[in-house]
């Protein structure tokens, strides 16, 4: 490894051990401190940012990759509140999940604690530089932040105001660090079993799946969303219509994005035109199966038959469906784990499909856009977990800790 690694790392174990035993009192107030600075850095980071984003126009980005890299003075606003969010929140540190007397009389608790050095791989969203440090800080972790270098200006800036801010709080500035270099650094953090305790990736298939086969590091997965919404046959079409435009067209550039619409059959020749028509109109582009382009002449070939991968655009896939069992078997077969809704008001089949969609989230009624922590009420979120061990789904301060037994006696030995 290198020498700047080894030494960035080696100051994050050592900002971790002392944040360990940190007091709610002591890491709100640096929360809040950091969310000052960050707001009074705003000039330098929208600058930061500025020149991020003309590189990325220069080198012909994609409009959606712009709009995840782009800051504006509403989201630098929306970051200090995110922090200040954080702060209003309850310490999950020394949490005693559960705890019981043996017959013996010695006490077993099972208490939260932190991971320790959380080393974080992200791509592009600048304001994830902010959101991943305030929730590594609440919880007691030192971070390792390695984003993209689409955005390193904006990075840079963001990290500079909040280390500001755990400087005039008292805390150790290498609590939060910017990890900077080639690909071959993020190969560094990779293998730094021993310095890093866990790796979050965060962002694309292709970044998650190179993290998740290549690290030694353990890994909390987040997963990419190819999100499905069925129409049942005995759903409110109104009421299907705006869930449909809303989760796809209110911000499409996000993993919570609608990408796969499925219609029963029973109602598909009266819904799709008239779904097809709105998306339209809100410019989205409408792809679909055979049977799908047999209803309405504005649904074209899906590009590629490709059924799996997330659009973040304004593109939606749609296909028709014979029913629920036909539903469930088409998202078992291409669901990436993350967010799966019905629109129905049959009883029956809303317990059949929250029973047997295999999802981190599913939605019954209700748009995909609201996975996520802060609407969840966690305030922000490290990203959305979609693997079955140690976190599912939104991953907030519980999310980021772990845990240890303690053990108190009054000289009991095991016979």
């Amino acid at each position: 490894m290198t020498t700047d690694f080894l030494t960035q790392a080696a100051g994050a174990r050592a900002a971790a051990v002392a944040l360990a035993t940190a007091t709610r009192a002591t890491k709100d107030a640096a929360l809040e401190a950091m969310a000052d600075a960050l707001l009074a850095a705003e000039p330098a980071v929208l600058a930061a940012n500025a020149a991020d984003v003309g590189r990325a126009r220069a080198a012909g980005t994609e409009p959606a990759l712009i709009d995840r890299l782009a800051l504006d003075p509403a989201r630098v606003a929306g970051m200090a509140a995110g922090l200040r969010d954080l702060r209003r929140l309850a310490d999950p540190v020394g949490e005693v999940v559960r705890g019981w007397q043996l017959a013996n009389g010695v006490h077993v608790d099972q208490v939260r604690v932190p991971l320790g050095v959380v080393g974080i791989i992200y791509e592009a969203r600048p304001n994830v530089t902010a959101d991943a440090a305030g929730i590594c800080l609440k919880a007691g972790n030192a971070a390792l932040l390695r984003g993209s270098s689409s955005a390193i200006e904006s990075n840079r800036a963001i990290v500079q105001a909040l280390r500001t801010g755990l400087e005039a709080a008292g805390l150790d500035p290498r609590t939060i660090n910017l990890v900077e270099g080639g690909h071959a650094v993020t190969d560094e953090m990779m293998t730094a079993r021993g310095l890093v305790d866990v790796l979050v990736p965060r962002g694309g298939a292709a970044l998650i799946n190179a993290v998740v086969r290549g690290s030694q590091v353990p890994v909390i997965e987040t997963g990419t969303g190819n999100c499905h919404l069925f129409v049942d046959s005995g759903a409110d079409e109104d009421m299907a219509r705006e869930i449909i435009l809303n989760a796809k067209t209110q911000r499409p550039s996000v993993c919570n994005a609608l990408e796969t619409l499925l219609v029963h059959a029973d109602i598909a020749e009266r819904f799709l035109p008239q779904v097809v028509d709105s998306l339209v109109n809100h410019g989205v582009s409408v792809h679909g199966d055979a049977r799908a382009q047999a209803l309405d002449a504005r649904v074209s070939a899906v590009p590629g038959d490709n059924w799996d991968s997330e659009f973040l655009a304004l593109e939606l896939r749609v296909a028709v469906v014979g029913g629920l069992d036909e539903a469930i078997a088409f998202i078992r077969h291409h669901t990436s784990g993350h967010s799966e809704t019905i629109i129905t008001n049959d009883a029956a089949h809303q317990r059949r499909f929250t029973a047997e969609v295999d999802a981190a989230c599913v939605l019954v009624n209700v748009s995909s856009r609201f996975v996520d922590g802060g609407e969840f009420g966690f305030g922000a979120e490290i990203g959305i977990s979609t693997q079955k061990l140690h976190a599912r789904g939104p991953m907030a301060l519980p999310e980021m800790t772990s845990t240890k037994y303690v053990i108190i006696g009054d000289g009991q030995t095991r016979r």
